[in-house]
């Protein structure tokens, strides 16, 4: 367990922002935040990694950053991933030479929204996730199998959607939408939507940055949008049902849109499931983790 006396930094590192926390005894006393990265699993991920978790540990006093006894981080690609989580323990062991716990973002998630204990919850962010861990300790994961292979429903699955709609009404294959303004505010000319998706290496962060366009046309009546975020609630609904509980936790920065909110909360109604408030957020599960090794996923952290 960790002492009272123990400062203890907290990560929560995403495709889209990395936060960072320290803690006395448990007592926050210092946040900061920088720009996420891509992914372990991503080519040069470590690095990317631990570029990001700098940038945001940069915001504490030098003085602060001393004291740090213990290291928590959450990340994101850890399960596809392991060597570059390992590589991570050693960049940052680099830097600041304390223990260092590297846990799955998701996982990390799950640890604070149920204290380590049983539950299932969804990660609907830039990806999109379910972790689900029984009373006997068993952990399941449905989808998060990334941009290309997965991630239904994610922030950049309604960005995606969003833009393809747009391309379509476009060509005249397709119902014409708002979007098509909001594309050409983010992007330009429309025959330049692909370069942009590509253009700054993380395609699936950058078809993130348009899932908001799309949650707030839908919210408007935009015929096109609705049936997008309809359709990504019932897909985020049905990872839910997947693993098998009736109530599910929600975590993520689609969370946060309270129209996007409502609509996955009727969707896991319509599929027989409730949703039930977290008792923390993934920082806090990347604090425990730290302090604990009798968790169930134990066997997913990597240590050093």
């Amino acid at each position: 367990m960790t002492s009272d006396s123990e400062v203890v930094l907290a990560i929560d590192l995403g495709k889209t922002s990395c936060r960072a926390r320290l803690t006395r005894g448990g007592t926050t006393i210092g946040d900061a935040r920088s720009a996420g990265a891509p992914g372990l699993a991503d080519h040069d991920g470590a690095r990317a990694a631990f570029a990001a978790i700098d940038a945001a540990v940069e915001g504490f006093d030098e003085r602060t950053r001393a004291q740090i006894t213990r290291i928590g981080i959450g990340a994101a690609g850890v399960e596809a991933g392991r060597n570059a989580a390992r590589e991570l323990i050693t960049l940052v062991r680099g830097t600041i030479d304390v223990p260092v716990a590297v846990i799955n973002d998701a996982l990390a998630a799950h640890a604070g929204a149920f204290s380590g204990g049983p539950g299932a919850i969804l990660i609907a962010g830039t990806g999109a996730i379910v972790f689900a861990v029984t009373e006997d300790g068993d952990v399941r994961q449905i989808d998060g199998w990334g941009p290309w292979l997965g991630d239904d429903g994610s922030g950049q699955w309604l960005g995606r959607m969003g833009l393809q709609a747009v391309l379509r009404a476009h060509d005249g294959r397709g119902q014409a939408t708002a979007l098509t303004d909001d594309a050409l505010a983010l992007a330009g000319p429309i025959e330049r939507l692909p370069l942009w998706v590509s253009e700054h290496g993380t395609p699936a962060r950058q078809l993130g940055m348009f899932a908001p366009s799309v949650i707030a046309r839908a919210e408007s009546g935009d015929a096109p949008a609705v049936h997008i975020v309809h359709e990504a609630a019932r897909l985020l609904a049905a990872s839910c049902a997947a693993s098998g509980n009736i109530t599910v936790c929600i975590s993520g920065g689609l969370s946060g849109h309270p129209y996007f909110a409502a609509r996955i909360r009727e969707a896991l109604e319509d599929a027989g499931m409730r949703q039930v408030d977290a008792r923390g957020d993934a920082l806090d599960g990347a604090a425990l983790v730290t302090a604990r090794t009798d968790l169930p996923y134990e066997t997913r952290i990597e240590r050093g």
